[in-house]
């Protein structure tokens, strides 16, 4: 394992995302090499400090005051019993509903950072020597037949070669314990994983760019199809790849 091979992994050691092959090979990697050794002790210090870090913000006191202060004065009239207790219980109501709605948010929003975990760690796996690719070829009539029977559904394979991005095969992955389709394409030296997987939802979602551990990742959904393009080149170039995918896949089911 090279240096820069080693490098990419440190993050996924760190954070206990490697199969145990890798990892050994990563840490025996380190034991012998002092710059990469340097580094991965480096990341862990930070790691540390981070977590020991107190971020917790505390409001001041003037920030109750005025908010006091701002409040009606007490009413001639008591409240009531009754009126208490309805307004005890709308209350309580109201914060259910409110409480609920949060726990979705929150829910879907950790599912999505798990998925793009995944996503991130089976593209660093890819790099690996030997796992890039399943079916190699540059032709689509090769790559896309390679994938039947093999999934429910056949990722869309498009050849990008003349606008820059050369397809050089694809493989079968898992992400959320669940096999799908990855096209591999290459920019320069840069591989691009472009992920593909089944889903019930028939919304289409716009392409978002997210960034993790170093490597730029734009989902998006269409035609009842999950998207990851995953790859260390610039998110404006990764932009720049799915929008050249997205205009080829319509004129090709427009055609």
């Amino acid at each position: 394992m090279t240096c820069d091979e080693a490098r990419i992994l440190l993050h996924a050691l760190l954070d206990n995302e490697l199969d145990a092959g890798h990892a050994r090979e990563v840490e025996a990697h380190i034991a012998g090499c002092p710059a990469c050794a340097a580094e991965f002790a480096a990341q862990r210090e930070m790691r540390r400090v981070l977590a020991d870090t107190n971020l917790r913000y505390v409001a001041p006191a003037s920030l109750r005051s005025r908010i006091e202060a701002s409040l009606p004065g007490p009413q001639s009239q008591q409240p009531t019993r009754r009126s208490v207790l309805r307004g005890f219980a709308m209350g309580s109501a109201v914060s259910a509903l409110a409480a609920s709605g949060v726990v979705a948010v929150v829910l879907r929003q950790d599912d999505q950072q798990r998925i793009l975990s995944e996503v991130v760690s089976a593209h660093l796996r890819s790099l690996q020597a030997g796992h890039l690719t399943d079916v190699v070829s540059t032709d689509q009539h090769t790559v896309k037949p390679w994938f039947n029977g093999k999934l429910d559904v056949a990722p869309p394979v498009i050849d990008l070669t003349a606008q820059g991005f050369t397809l050089v095969g694809g493989r079968l992955d898992y992400i959320d314990a669940r096999a799908i389709g990855a096209v591999v394409y290459k920019r320069r030296q840069h591989v691009i994983n472009l992920f593909v997987s089944q889903t019930t939802s028939t919304e289409d979602r716009p392409p978002k760019t997210q960034t993790m551990q170093g490597f730029n990742c734009r989902r998006w959904g269409e035609r009842g199809l999950n998207f990851w393009a995953v790859s260390d080149i610039g998110a404006d170039e990764l932009a720049e790849f799915v929008d050249k995918f997205e205009a080829a896949m319509k004129a090709n089911v427009e055609g």
